[in-house]
């Protein structure tokens, strides 16, 4: 296994590549960028883009690393989720260690102090045929199935067990990390263990829908943390694919739906607003026949009325004068559809600089404000701050 280590947004060093590897890369990575260089015709240099996390694919362990780090990715996905103590996830990680098995290493932790007093038990309703009778006998059914057989019988009984969701979202999470080709030792130790303590759990596979059901808040003090990583786990791009011969692992990210999620989140907490309040993606019709649908990310909404409009973008445009005109012309829709002087467009620093435009004609006001991410969680959160006492100085 050759190992290739990328960046963000960066174009890498120079790699022997063969044209079933570029494939299978053009495959497992789509926004990967694969240019020709060198005198040769298998040397090639490879930039990545929002896309983070690792792929194992034709002989090739790739890491893509997100430029503000692995710890501080890790803070914002899981403040996003409303999982606030992450300083134990993240101070012991390393560069060098790949996203995979940065989470590894994040649920085992949070599954040792969950699992400190016990698994979790509760009753569940079970519905079986047994040759003894245990709890109710479920006489439609034994006479629908057996007819005059005496055994096996239909029985409804409550089992109190650890095979409850709880301890299978965590299970779900270690096998869909142990499928994202790590490359620790200690990571691959710590999944181990969780199979270990698990292994009476039933393996599920949970769906984006199932995920959202969960109510990880409503659990034991305990338990909240390690299911909220394990939702996190569950919700992103973990994937096994095959294409003939080719089979590809890995597991994966968007630093874009990161970024959004977390100033989302972040805004609504510091504005002291409820989600109802303040809402992310709200459908907008664009038009009066309702047929052109927009969604912005953010939007204040008061007594049925849009106060405020907004997006998060996290796009490489460091190098451009002004935002792309695509964002531009898209904020123009948002504020223009719901009849708004004035929408404000959020980039991570360093991807833009603090700007505001005037459109022709209209006067509305199109505004870039810039989100720095360096520093602690703390620091980043004392800019959304700020960032939002301008929001309440702009909303209609």
């Amino acid at each position: 296994m050759i190992d290739v280590d990328l960046k963000e947004y960066r174009k890498s060093d120079v790699y022997c590549l063969t044209a079933s590897q570029r494939g299978a890369l053009a495959e497992a990575l789509p926004s990967l960028t694969i240019e020709p260089s060198g005198d040769t015709n298998d040397e090639f240099t490879l930039t990545p883009s929002s896309i983070v996390g690792a792929v194992n694919v034709s002989g090739l362990s790739v890491r893509i690393n997100p430029k503000i780090g692995i710890p501080k990715l890790l803070a914002l996905a899981c403040y996003a989720l409303r999982f606030y103590d992450v300083r134990d996830l993240v101070d012991d990680l390393k560069e060098e260690e790949t996203l995979p098995d940065a989470l590894a290493l994040a649920l085992g932790n949070t599954a040792r102090r969950a699992f400190a007093g016990g698994l979790m038990h509760d009753y569940l309703t079970r519905d079986e045929s047994l040759y003894t009778v245990r709890g109710r006998i479920r006489f439609d059914e034994q006479l629908r199935r057996r007819f005059s057989l005496p055994l096996p019988v239909e029985v409804r009984y409550d089992d109190y067990t650890d095979d409850i969701l709880p301890n299978r979202l965590v299970k779900a999470a270690a096998l869909r990390l142990g499928k994202a080709g790590l490359r620790g030792v200690k990571s691959k130790r710590e999944l181990a263990w969780i199979a270990g303590v698990l292994d009476n759990v039933t393996p599920k596979e949970f769906s984006r829908r199932e995920l959202t059901d969960v109510k990880a808040d409503d659990l034991s003090a305990r338990y909240r943390d390690v299911v909220k990583l394990s939702c996190l786990i569950l919700r992103r791009g973990a994937y096994e694919s095959a294409r003939g011969e080719v089979r590809s692992t890995g597991f994966t990210m968007d630093m874009n739906q990161v970024f959004q999620e977390f100033v989302t989140v972040a805004l609504r907490e510091k504005l002291d607003l409820s989600e109802r309040a303040f809402k992310s993606e709200k459908q907008v019709w664009l038009d009066r026949g309702e047929k052109i649908l927009t969604k912005p990310d953010l939007s204040w909404w008061e007594n049925g009325k849009c106060v405020f409009v907004g997006d998060a973008k996290y796009k490489n445009i460091a190098e451009k004068t002004v935002p792309p005109t695509a964002d531009l012309y898209q904020m123009l829709a948002y504020v223009t559809a719901l009849n708004l002087p004035r929408g404000l467009l959020i980039y991570a620093k360093d991807e833009a600089q603090p700007a505001a435009y005037q459109v022709c004609h209209s006067g509305k006001w199109l505004e870039i404000a810039a989100l720095d991410l360096c520093g602690s969680l703390e620091e980043v959160l004392a800019r959304v701050s700020d960032l939002a006492s301008r929001i309440k100085e702009i909303r209609l």
